[in-house]
Order: structure tokens, then sequence, then C-alpha cells
């Protein structure tokens, strides 16, 4: 499967990229037609600092508190939280500590805050960074969980994203559709691929 895949480079910041493999891959809510490899982008720290910078831009003049880290972003997030910080900048956020957390998720697939990082959502403005969105029904499950804990969503950062907003919130994106154009999703009962006998190539 590796040997199908295609490179995709940022035009901003050419040593951030991300690797597109075409198959038929079944997410948690959706059937897509291809898999969207970021793990270097996520563990590699000059990639991930980059990556960071791109995404900051957008909140140099919104209130940021607090950036909740979903899909193993940890790393970004502690990038991006310094780069909306950065001292050099002379944005609204100059020298804030921002908090970098991350939602733990129940047996019933519910996201919770434990007690001791609920106050840096409560009252807070927050950024969620996620690697990627299809459907947005992640992203709807932790707007819900912001909420729910008395924060602010004031944005939604991702390194891929295939819709422009949800619930009205603008989503920044390194990579979006017009990256991959023939980017495709289904609902499971309805995929085409399953129809035609394709088999799934992996759950992801």
């Amino acid at each position: 499967m590796e040997s199908r895949s295609i490179k995709i480079t940022s035009h901003q910041h050419p040593r951030v990229n991300i690797k597109i493999i075409p198959g038929h891959f079944a997410t948690s809510h959706s059937h897509v037609n291809y898999y969207i490899d970021m793990t270097s982008l996520k563990s590699m720290h000059l990639m991930a600092k980059e990556a960071a910078a791109e995404l900051a831009s957008s909140f140099f003049n919104t209130p940021v508190d607090t950036i909740v880290c979903l899909d193993g972003t940890e790393i970004i997030g502690a990038f991006l939280a310094r780069a909306i910080a950065n001292s050099g900048l002379a944005g609204i956020n100059r020298d804030v500590s921002i908090a970098v957390i991350t939602p733990e998720i129940n047996p019933s697939n519910q996201m919770l805050l434990r007690d001791n990082v609920q106050k840096m959502v409560n009252g807070k403005h927050v950024v969620l960074l996620v690697a990627s969105v299809t459907t947005g029904k992640t992203i709807n499950r932790a707007l819900d969980c912001v909420h729910y804990y008395g924060g602010t969503p004031v944005g939604i950062a991702a390194v891929f994203s295939a819709v422009d907003q949800v619930q009205d919130i603008p989503i920044s994106a390194i990579f979006t559709g017009a990256e991959v154009p023939d980017y495709e999703i289904y609902h499971s009962s309805d995929c085409p691929l399953c129809q035609s006998g394709q088999r799934i190539d992996a759950m992801v």
C-alpha cells in the first residue's frame, strides 16, 4: 500500500508534507477513497514546528487561552501555542501562557476532561487542533465537550480538512480538498466502493 503513496507539499512551507494513498478505507464515521498519512508531520519536530507556524497566522488576532489537541497532534499543539504567543509578533496573545491539553475518551466514546484540566477550559477561549476533518462529526463532539466544560471555541485548526467550517466556526487547514480534488467521503451504507465489491484496505 505504501508504494501507492503520493506526497503533497505545503505551498508556504516546503518541508511540511503529507502522503495520500488511494484505495478504500473506513473511518469511525464513513468510508473514504484516500488514506491521509501524516505520521511524520505529527512526530518530527521540525515539520511539526513549521506546520504550527502556518496554522498560527490564523489566530494572531484571536484571543487564545487553550489548545485542545485531538488525533495525536500534541507536538504540533505545543509549537502552535508558542507561535501564537511569540513575543516577536504584535498579536493580542503576545507572551500569553497558552495551555495545551488532550481530552480523554471514555468507553462510551465520549470526550471528558479530568478535574485538574477543567479549569483550563472553563471560561477560556479555546482552539481545537485536529489532524484531519472529514465529516466533522468528531469536531462536533469536541465542540460539545468544550461547551460542556464552560469554554468558548474560537477556532479550529487542522492539518487536512475536507470541509470549510463546523457549527459556523471556520476551519484553518494546511491542506484542503483543493490539494486532493477527487477526495470522496461516503456513508458506509451508500459507499460505491463497497457496492462494486472493492474490499476495504484498512481501518483508519
